[in-house]
This record gives C-alpha cells, structure tokens and sequence, in this order.
C-alpha cells in the first residue's frame, strides 16, 4: 500500500480454547454461536479472529485462524480505544480518592496552552464524555507521520507547538464530537509524562491484567498476533503523549474478560466505586441522543435494558467489549486487521450479545469507530438493530 494512500486513511485507521479456571461449557448452543462470529469475521479478511464470552459468572474463549494455530485467551492482541475505559476508570479512581473532581479544569504545566472556550474552560468530565469541544487529532500529529505508525513520532514538545494551533470546534460540554487528543490530554492531566505507569498502577495491577499494557514483555511478543491492513502485515502503534486514548495499548482475551467481568460485577472488584462511577450516565448528546458515562457509551436493548459499549482500531487490530449487568453477559471480539469503518466486526461482537442477552440491540446513530484517525462518512454504527443476520 502506497504513503498517499495510507495517509489518506489516516486523515480518515480454527481453534478452541477454554480459559482457566472458571471456564463455560460449551453448551446451549453457545460454541456454534461463536464458531459462526469467527467463520464469519475469517470471511472479512480476517486472518485471525477471537471471541470471548462471560455468561453466569464464567467465561469462554474460542478463536480461528486463516492458516495455523489458533489464537487463545493469552495471545496478545493491539487494543485501540478500549482502552480510553481504562484511561476513564483512572480518573474515577482519582475522583473517588478526593485528588480530583469531575468538573475540575484541564490543567496542564506551564508551556502547554490549553484551548479554552468561551463561556467556560474544559473539564474533566468533558475529556471523559468526548463533550470537550477538542478535535480529533492536534492539528500538527500528521506533519512528518509515519503512515503506518502515525503517533510514534509525536512528542510532548509538539503537544505545546500544537494546541495553540489546535482551536475547538464547538463550546465545551455542548455535544459529543469523539476525540483521541481529549483522552491522550485526560490521561495526561492525571499523570504528565507518567501514563502509562499510572494505568498500571491504578487499574490494570488491580485488576490483575498482567498483560494489558503499552510495553510489550519478552513473553508477551512472542505470543502477539501480527496485525494486518489490505493483507499487508504492519507495524504496532507507538505512542509516547497520547496512550491515555489507547492508542498503543496491548492486551489478551484473559485480561479482558478479567476487565468484563469486574464491569459485570463491581461489587467482587477492589476498584468497585470507581467501576460504578464510569458506567453512570454523564452525559447525551442533545443531537443524536447518544448516552456515555466515563469512557463508556450506552445502548438500549428492545426490553429497555441498557448494555455498555466501546470498541477499537488501530492500523493493525479491530476489537470490540459490550456488556449487559442484568443478564450478566458480556462479549469480547478481537481480529488483528484495520476495520474501514464498516461494521462488519463489531457487529458480530453486538449480533452475538443481543443472541446471548436475549434481546435485540438499538444503537443511536452517528457513532465514530475506535481510535480511527478521522470520522467515517458512513459512521460505523449508523444502524439501529442489530439482529441474527447483521444491520
């Protein structure tokens, strides 16, 4: 794939195994369920595929592969903006222990000039519900950017070149505009120039997700998935300002449905007030309807029940988590190849939840993809239900 074409898009980004311990039998239906999410996502151009389930307190995790073994619950994929929820769950962590509150302003040390609007400053709460006003991007990311690793380069010295030059598109808190600079300055503001270690530390340790992280153990890489784009291995995603939008994060389907599973349960989880806090409602958007919490966003099943949502991208892997308390069902989707933004595999991963919960899912429209570097013409979730057969 030619620099043009890439770039371009940057202006735009079988086997079976069972997960340790409390693992599901594959009964009810549930294995060919998901046997036939992976047969279909390998059918997308896939090369591998993993989904994981949580149903009644246990968990299940099957993958597929093109050629070769299949990918496992401790195969390491890229993550993308699922990981804005643990950049969400950190900032509840600080509200809850008193450092911080929602409507504290975005402060930053001197050097960096924080766009402001005019009626009010931004706020935390507004950096957390994609209500900040921020574009997507800092107007300077692209200049000289790698096309297949397109924050690498980006230090916290062009951070201060580029936010006076990066105005806000509309007042604070006035609607939702998805924006990866608004959670890489949320992640910042809670730990400058310490991200990384801060998701550690006050998330992923305690969660005991050993293996979600920005840095890639020896271990680690050699269980990685390759990520793929048009069929063409690529590089992972690097990057050393923004990581608080998930940018280079890493992570498995263990870890995750250790995630999912705390997200179902708050109670069982040490993080327990924080959790709660994310997935209250913070926030609609007065134009499409769209509900968030802290990193979370909100969709309604048929009967009324509310499920809790975010999926991911980078140039080489597309995931997707929903979950839904009531039922106590949650869906993980991983496949290690760039999403154009068509829902061809987060609908699965939402066609699966809504077959498991027992429900059909509505989803408002206008929803932007993952850590994708530029809003689809066609949003990725412009459907309302998503059913047996797809949107």
């Amino acid at each position: 794939m030619d620099r043009r074409r890439v770039l371009g898009v940057v202006a735009t980004a079988a086997g079976v195994a069972l997960i340790p311990g409390r693992a599901m039998a594959a009964g009810d239906g549930l294995a060919a369920r998901v046997q036939s999410c992976l047969d279909r996502a390998l059918a997308a151009g896939a090369p591998s595929a993993l989904f994981g389930v949580i149903r009644g307190g246990r968990r299940y995790v099957a993958g597929a592969r093109q050629n070769g073994p299949a990918p496992d619950g401790r195969t390491v994929f890229q993550l993308g903006s699922i990981g804005k929820t643990l950049t969400a769950t950190a900032l509840a962590c600080a509200v809850r222990a008193g450092t911080v509150r929602l409507h504290t302003p975005l402060t930053l040390p001197p050097g960096f000039t924080v766009p402001r609007g005019e009626t009010r400053r931004i706020t935390l709460h507004d950096l957390a519900t994609h209500s900040s006003g921020l574009p997507r991007l800092p107007a300077n990311l692209l200049a000289g950017a790698d096309p297949y690793n397109p924050y690498a380069h980006y230090t916290l010295e062009d951070l201060a070149v580029g936010l006076p030059q990066t105005p806000l598109d509309r007042e604070p808190g006035s609607g939702y505009a998805y924006s990866n600079l608004g959670f890489g300055l949320l992640g910042q503001t809670l730990a400058f120039d310490g991200v990384d270690a801060m998701l550690r530390r006050r998330v992923a340790a305690p969660l005991g997700l050993s293996d979600t992280t920005t840095t890639l153990r020896p271990d680690m890489a050699a269980r990685k998935a390759v990520g793929h784009m048009a069929g063409e291995a690529v590089p992972d995603w690097r990057d050393p300002v923004l990581s608080g939008a998930g940018t280079s994060m890493y992570s498995t389907a263990d870890d995750m449905l250790r995630y999912l599973d705390a997200q179902l349960r708050p109670k069982r989880s040490p993080l327990r007030d924080a959790i709660e806090l994310t997935q209250r409602r913070h926030f609609t958007d007065p134009a499409t309807g769209l509900r968030l919490g802290l990193g979370w966003h909100f969709g309604t099943l048929s009967d009324g029940r509310t499920m809790m949502w975010h999926n991911g991208g980078t140039y080489g892997f597309t995931t997707c988590a929903a979950f839904e308390r009531t039922s106590g069902t949650a869906v993980l989707m991983m496949v290690n190849t760039y999403s154009d933004g068509t829902p061809t595999f987060d609908a699965l991963a939402f066609e699966l939840l809504t077959e498991l919960a027992g429900s059909w899912l509505s989803l408002p429209p206008g929803v932007g993809r993952g850590c994708r570097l530029r809003q689809p013409s066609s949003p990725a979730h412009r459907y309302h239900a998503v059913g047996p057969d797809g949107p």
